[in-house]
């Protein structure tokens, strides 16, 4: 009996990401080999010649339910922020779990261990019924509200539009390096490209892309303590007496902008306690103030922008290594 379309496309995208899960062997793994130097401006030249090159192989995977749902709800604490308190953040793991062909885990120790990022698209519009979907939904159309750059958002959510938002949750840890961003969002594209295929409900009219920035502050830290402020950076310290300076947890989001609709960042709706910001930051100077950032792209110039991240992090101090394996 002759399979149909359906089963057609699951059989072609399981063997695509068995590619990726295949640790056992090495030429059918999509691995990233990563070799790290700082840039010239970032070592005293004193300090070249104790530079040390540190390799780490990382692997993608499908999401796996029986082993990303810790994992995957500690980065989304971390995406959500201080506001995640508010959030069912497990029932939202959940769901992104519950479509496992769809999105990419990054682990560096095989499928069963913990994901060091993720990034998965969500329908909103098909599980609008849903509470942690309807209170977050909310949330997006009170960010929205207050929000001048993000106040058309609330017209794209409304169910009246008829548009299909597609929401991409995406978060990693900080050694999660740039340059494997690129092949995530790549692999997503086929993928929601395969589901369209199978006639699934993913033919999104927008794409909504959550994601985190941060402010550089004054620190409290000398205040606290009567110490003077040491040396700062003259940019750094230029757009603190401006008002402040913001920059990107993930670089990635300065490229996605140049075609988004609408992008803009949010203040939390639960303020951290006074001296947060100092404790974020690394340095006496300055304290770190961070903030929601949403990127709301059109479903028609999205793969352009993909394209654009492949190209925009292709030549950088990085080198990375990629191989995959035939199926």
């Amino acid at each position: 009996m002759a399979s149909n379309p359906q089963s057609r496309q699951r059989a072609r995208k399981m063997a695509k990401r068995k590619t990726f899960d295949d640790s056992a062997d090495e030429d059918t793994d999509k691995e990233f080999s990563l070799e790290e130097s700082p840039s010239g401006d970032e070592v005293d030249q004193d300090d070249e010649d104790e530079y040390n090159e540190v390799r780490q192989e990382f692997e993608f995977f499908d999401p796996q339910p029986a082993a990303d749902l810790e994992g995957i709800t500690r980065l989304l604490r971390q995406l959500f922020d201080s506001d995640a308190p508010s959030f069912h953040l497990g029932a939202i793991a959940d769901l992104i779990l519950s479509q496992p062909t769809l999105g990419s885990t990054i682990k560096t120790d095989g499928h069963q261990s913990d994901p060091h990022a993720f990034l998965t698209v969500l329908n909103l519009k098909e599980h609008k019924d849903l509470p942690v979907i309807k209170q977050l939904i909310g949330y997006l159309g009170t960010q929205a509200a207050t929000t001048p750059e993000l106040l058309p958002l609330n017209h794209v959510l409304d169910p009246s539009s008829g548009n299909e938002v597609g929401l991409i949750l995406t978060e990693r840890l900080i050694n999660i390096a740039t340059e494997l961003v690129p092949p995530m969002y790549d692999m997503l594209l086929e993928e929601v490209s395969w589901a369209i295929d199978d006639k699934e409900l993913y033919t999104f009219t927008h794409y909504l892309i959550m994601s985190r920035t941060y402010l550089a502050v004054p620190s409290t830290f000398n205040q606290r303590t009567n110490r003077p402020n040491k040396k700062s950076k003259p940019n750094a310290k230029e757009g603190i007496e401006e008002g402040h300076s913001m920059y990107y947890f993930h670089p990635e989001d300065e490229v996605l902008q140049r075609h988004a609709t609408l992008h803009g960042s949010f203040e939390h709706l639960k303020q951290p306690s006074e001296g947060a910001s100092d404790a974020k930051s690394t340095f006496h100077d300055f304290g770190i103030k961070t903030r929601g950032h949403l990127i709301l792209i059109e479903a028609a110039r999205f793969e352009a922008a993909v394209k654009n991240l492949q190209s925009e992090f292709q030549d950088t101090s990085t080198t990375v290594d990629a191989t995959l394996g035939q199926t």
